[in-house]
Formats: structure tokens, C-alpha cells, sequence
């Protein structure tokens, strides 16, 4: 397997979709924190969760999941994937994305690269183990992250 991008960018600037679940049943949201590395002698994908979202219990749910990249074009798709809810929207079935299999997983034919990952990891963020600052601006009103380690077992590429 070789992938090679500006991590930096690729995550921060042109966002990424997190999609966990099968084709009957899945959900998916925009995510601009990750990485990508090894660990354990495996390559790796890290994603972090919110305790509060509908695709956390996915997550937990399924032992694998997709991070697939996209085309500047579809980046408003991405924000509205990334601003509402499954519980809200029916984002199984948005009119600009094609769902299809990704292994055990689900990703989006429109995607230019999509990760699939077997999970091999999961732990809970503590705030009370991160510099107060840090801890204050994203953990003071909202719920906790939970931090996936995916182990890619695929890349698939347009």
C-alpha cells in the first residue's frame, strides 16, 4: 500500500469523511482532526469522535470504518455532513454522494481516496489530562472525543 498526500492540508484544509456502519445501516460526518502513521508495525489511521455523536455509535458498533478524501467541488456537501446530524437528516442517501461497500465498510464513489480501517484501538480523551487551555476551549461545554486507531487494511483510489 502507498498513499502519499500533505497530511497537514489533506485533514485541516480539505476536510474528510469518517463513515462507519454497512449499507443498510451506516453514518458518516466531516472531519478535519486525524493522522496517519504506524503503530504497533501497522499502518494507521487516527480519528477522533465526539461522545455525542450519532456516528460514535457506529464506531463502537462496527469493527470497521472508512476515511475517504474528496474533490474541492463536493466541500459543501461536507460541511452540511459535518453540521448535522444522522439522528437528523438521512445522510444514507444524499443526492450528490453514491454510497457503495469499502470492505466491511462503506464509502462514496465520489471520494478520491478512501482508508479503510480495521479498529484496533479506542480510548476517551481526558480533559483533566490536557493543558488547561486546551482543555477549556474545546472540552468546556462539550462532550469528549474518543480517539480510534484504524489499522489500513485498504486504500482504494480514483
Amino acid at each position: 500500500m502507498d498513499f502519499t498526500t500533505n497530511i497537514f492540508e489533506t485533514y485541516d484544509k480539505q476536510w474528510a469523511l469518517l463513515t462507519a456502519g454497512n449499507l443498510e445501516k451506516f453514518n458518516t460526518m466531516t472531519i478535519s482532526w486525524g493522522g496517519l502513521g504506524t503503530i504497533w508495525g501497522k499502518p494507521v489511521a487516527t480519528v477522533y469522535v465526539r461522545t455525542s455523536r450519532y456516528t460514535h455509535e457506529f464506531m463502537d458498533d462496527n469493527e470497521f470504518f472508512t476515511v475517504s478524501f474528496y474533490p474541492e467541488e463536493l466541500k459543501k456537501t461536507l460541511g452540511v455532513l459535518g453540521s448535522k446530524s444522522g439522528r437528523d437528516i438521512d445522510k444514507m442517501h444524499m443526492p450528490e454522494l453514491t454510497a457503495e461497500a469499502a470492505g466491511e465498510s462503506v464509502t462514496f464513489k465520489e471520494a478520491e481516496v478512501t482508508l479503510v480501517c480495521r479498529k484496533l484501538f479506542m480510548q476517551t480523551l481526558e480533559p483533566k489530562n490536557m493543558r488547561p487551555e486546551i482543555a477549556e476551549q474545546f472540552y468546556g461545554k462539550d462532550a469528549p472525543h474518543d480517539m480510534y486507531i484504524g489499522e489500513v487494511v485498504n486504500i482504494i483510489r480514483r
